[in-house]
């Protein structure tokens, strides 16, 4: 297959009734035809996909979990799974229940466990009394250990392996007095029991395989008493998150194997945290001495630090804060109590030669890669490239007032790869969005956690570090679009919490709800019958959702607030219908309870949105036509790009040929009256690309006056316009320059494996400090602005 030739551009529907099919860039680019061929052909010789499948024909769905490799949570077992180990002779196994996520958990007390689980306390078998039953609902016994023991023997001291699932113990059954006497033991299970915690001295020096699938723990640290554990089984377990499983990664030096997967990539991600953890905490060190006057007492001064360090050392993103804040304190107190000296990386646990050497990263960058060297360097600082971007000549805006942006590259990773191939450049990339930023108490809190999607797989990334926090898989998916929303759940205890909630949608007309900080889908609505091409969350409402589909329909949906069992009742409010296929969507920055536009096949529409009124199926309230300077008009032209710069400025692509357009929504709706058409009042036109080719996604930074857009030729395209929207009319007869133009590093070139790539999305964080682009070569780029 040539590389270079656009994936997106499907041809103009037929009158034979091939609108369907004509599709844009959102359609499945890699589905096989007879010949062999990866991907579908169009005339023109451009690639362009088929139409999708009915849902009859569509392959099963399911949840592949955390994916291959990376510093994933305790991943939460669907309703229906069934849980590994043995169970006791003669007692069936039950579907394990899927619990709560951590938000929304009850307050852990036996109390509570034994009326969530419909149990009373367990019994204690009378004196005297025997049969298997009543010792296997009982306290642990000598007799109960021999007989569930392997070897079999009459000595405790000989037992190697004991299974003690499925008994229903809680963590006070769990004798330390009795277990410590099973000097050999190397391999224990105790899965599908009420554990909280783990005692602390259980004496199980030379334990190497250790389950504890599908249980309540909601604390790892006294795993550190097994510092010969190998094997690690914490399925099931929905009080443990993304910090805990560091947290297992940095305590067992010797582990191998974490719920069945390799541990090796987690330890090294694990080391770089901890590294640049140990030098932010010396540099505050540093600094906290240089503010100390000479009569404040030594120790006060010293616990002053260790708190001053947990308070103001950050990194990495919020999902990790845990583990950051448990590490931070950990150094900080070892620094005190060195008196001053520099803590050591040779403090981190050490791991043997075959922990650390292993599988690539899920999170690969494709730095000067030949198509026989795929070797990784793991260190996020490496990973980054020193040089700035380069500007292409006359970088600035044409009165000269607004200087280049500072940007340099910092990552680039192949995370959507199938079978987790640095070799696969196929998988095409649709769309990316940054996670609201919410963090409590700080104003001025910024995201720097961005989800990409492509192929089967939902990534979600930490801009910073270029750690892949989380992956989701639905095999037979293909993703076309995510969008974030953070909602406010109300605990049992009463308590208000806010968590963030991840929707993505593809071919098969189905929205997933991911569930980030916990790793797992909790709900899917099956919301229409073909493809959906986007989706948008209501700036207002932080539970409306509206979904775009190639079925010509936009549908508003109310996801609801998810009950204790982690459950959605999504109902539908509205359904607006188009006269082509929507291709994006933005609600009104000025009135978004009231206005929704959509960018489509055949031009830009709106559509009235008000809940107060009583029709619940719309058409389409007004079309724009957009004119170009010689006077032609560009009506029923697909539009392509659609954003808001601010409160009244829409910047929209795809009717003028390498122009995108800024204009007002308040002056153009300001004109309407009763027309059903209306020609956009155009404030200014940014020059673009000449290309011919489509479906470059457009995207605006509004609180710094950020345009952006990709191109044909791997570039980014970034506009300051800050002065385009204060300067009064008459509109600047040529088009205005982008003030910079983000080159494709060579450093960072693939040699013959692309010879050319495409930016088809770009998206900027509130704050402009992170960029995020995709290629249709299965690469997301990260900038970062100095």
């Amino acid at each position: 297959m040539k590389k270079g030739v656009m994936a997106r551009p499907l041809p103009e529907p037929s009158p034979a009734g091939d609108a369907a099919r004509a599709g844009h860039l959102h359609a499945a680019a890699r589905r096989s035809d007879r010949s062999g061929c990866p991907c579908s052909r169009i005339p023109g010789g451009l690639r362009g996909p088929p139409p999708p499948q009915p849902p009859s024909q569509r392959p099963g769905d399911q949840n592949a979990g955390a994916g291959p490799r990376g510093p994933l949570g305790v991943v939460v077992r669907s309703r229906g799974a069934r849980s590994a180990g043995p169970l006791p002779s003669g007692r069936r196994q039950l579907p394990a229940r899927a619990a709560p996520p951590p938000e929304l958990r009850l307050p852990r007390t036996l109390a509570s466990v034994s009326r969530r689980r419909g149990l009373g306390r367990t019994p204690v078998p009378p004196t005297g009394q025997r049969g298997p039953r009543l010792l296997a609902m009982g306290p642990l016994s000598a007799r109960l250990l021999m007989q569930r023991g392997r070897p079999k023997s009459d000595r405790l001291g000989k037992i190697r392996s004991l299974d003690l699932s499925g008994l229903k113990l809680l963590s006070e059954h769990l004798d330390p007095k009795l277990l410590s006497r099973l000097t050999q033991l190397q391999e224990l299970d105790l899965s599908n029991n009420q554990l909280e915690t783990l005692p602390a001295n259980l004496g199980l020096a030379h334990l190497r395989i250790l389950r504890c699938a599908n249980n309540q723990l909601g604390d790892v640290t006294a795993l550190c008493q097994f510092p010969q554990l190998e094997e690690l089984s914490l399925e099931g377990n929905p009080f443990l998150t993304v910090s805990d499983n560091l947290k297992v990664s940095f305590l067992l030096p010797k582990l191998r194997k974490v719920n069945g997967k390799d541990a090796s990539s987690t330890c090294s991600q694990v080391e770089n945290l901890n590294r640049e953890l140990t030098s932010r905490v010396t540099a505050h060190w540093e600094k906290f001495k240089a503010a100390l006057s000479p009569e404040e007492e030594a120790e006060k001064a010293q616990a002053d630090f260790v708190k001053s360090a947990v308070r103001d050392v950050r990194y990495g993103p919020e999902s990790l804060s845990e583990f950051t804040q448990w590490r931070v304190r950990m150094i900080s107190e070892e620094l005190v109590a060195s008196g001053g000296m520099q803590v050591r990386e040779a403090d981190t646990p050490e791991r043997p030669p075959k922990a650390t050497a292993a599988k690539e990263p899920r999170a690969r960058p494709v730095a000067k890669k030949r198509p026989d060297d795929f070797s990784v360097n793991r260190s996020p600082k490496k990973r980054a490239c020193t040089s700035s971007a380069r500007e292409e000549g006359s970088p600035l805006g044409s009165d000269g007032s607004q200087p280049a942006l500072d940007l340099e590259p910092l990552h680039f990773l192949q995370c959507h790869s199938k079978n987790n191939s640095p070799r696969d450049l196929e998988t095409q990339l649709w769309a990316c969005a940054f996670e609201p930023a919410w963090e409590e108490g700080h104003e001025g809190a910024t995201s720097q956690t961005v989800a990409t999607c492509g192929g089967e797989a939902v990534c979600v990334i930490d801009c910073q570090t270029g750690i892949v926090l989380h992956k989701y898989k639905a095999p037979g998916e293909e993703f076309f679009s995510v969008a974030w929303t953070a909602l406010t759940v109300v605990t049992q205890a009463g308590h208000k919490k806010r968590w963030s909630v991840l929707a993505a949608a593809g071919l098969r007309g189905l929205v997933r709800l991911l569930h980030v900080r916990a790793g797992f889908c909790c709900g899917v609505i099956r919301a229409h019958k073909k493809a959906i091409a986007t989706l948008c969350f209501s700036p207002t409402h932080e539970t409306h959702l509206f979904t775009a589909s190639y079925d010509k329909r936009i549908i508003l949906w109310d996801l609801g607030v998810p009950n204790h069992d982690y459950e959605f009742q999504a109902s539908q409010l509205l359904t607006l219908d188009t006269t082509s296929i929507p291709l994006r969507l933005c609600p009104v920055a000025s009135c978004p309870d009231a206005y929704l536009l959509a960018g489509c096949e055949g031009g830009c529409c709106c559509w009235d949105v008000r809940l107060d009124q009583p029709q619940k199926r719309r058409g389409c309230e007004v079309e724009f036509v957009f004119s170009e300077g010689d006077g032609s008009e560009a009506a029923g032209r697909r539009v392509d790009g659609l954003a808001f710069v601010n409160e009244d400025v829409v910047a929209s692509k795809g009717n003028g040929l390498g122009t995108i357009y800024l204009w007002s929504w308040s002056q153009t709706w300001g004109g309407r009256g009763k027309q059903s058409t209306l020609a956009v009042v155009v404030l200014a036109r940014l020059q673009w690309s000449p290309t011919k080719l489509a479906y470059f996604s457009l995207s605006t930074c509004p609180d710094e006056g950020i345009v952006l857009c990709g191109d044909e030729e791997g570039n980014v395209w970034v506009y300051d316009v800050r002065h385009l929207l204060t300067q009064p009319p008459p509109l600047p007869a040529a088009p205005q320059t982008p003030t910079q133009i983000l080159k494709w590093p060579q450093p960072w070139a693939l040699g013959q494996m692309v010879t050319k790539t495409m930016v088809n999305t770009v998206v900027a964080n509130p704050t402009f400090t992170y960029l995020t682009a995709l290629t249709d070569s299965n690469i997301v780029a990260i900038w970062r602005r100095q």
